[in-house]
């Protein structure tokens, strides 16, 4: 008889993420970058609507309630969490174009902050799932 069939069968990986491709260096760059661009998001957000260049009784401040979702999927490598994200992250963008170009002063500047950290958490966002798509198991390299 085998000793091997005593031993307990390892769980699918529950993590989101296949074996193996947490070690990979884009994933891993690419995972930071957008966990970073999130909280970024968030700390700006708040900042500016609290703190920095306040608008009415600071409500604005519950835009960022919607950036709070994506961080525990973030974190688990979750791919669906990077795909929704990529396309959420286009209401902030817009959010931050339309603010650029109408006001002046310290908003201003805040909203071309929140374009770039847009643009960074896309570009992450995109390329994390096609990396990983790339480096599927079963997947044929061309």
């Amino acid at each position: 008889m085998d000793a091997n069939l005593d031993e307990p069968v390892p769980a699918p990986a529950q993590s989101g993420i296949e074996p193996g491709a947490a070690a990979d260096p884009v994933v891993r760059m690419t995972r930071l970058l957008a966990l970073g661009s999130v909280i970024a998001l968030i700390v700006l957000g708040l900042a500016w609507e609290l703190w920095l260049a306040r608008t009415g009784s600071g409500t604005l401040a519950l835009k960022v309630l919607p950036l709070l979702l994506p961080l525990p999927g973030l974190w688990r490598h979750r791919m669906y969490t990077f795909r929704w994200l990529s396309l959420l992250v286009w209401l902030y963008f817009l959010e931050g174009a339309v603010r650029a170009t109408s006001e002046a002063g310290l908003s201003q500047a805040l909203a071309l902050v929140e374009v770039l950290l847009c643009l960074v958490l896309f570009a992450a966002c995109a390329l994390h799932v096609r990396w990983r798509l790339r480096k599927a198991p079963g997947k044929e390299q061309a």
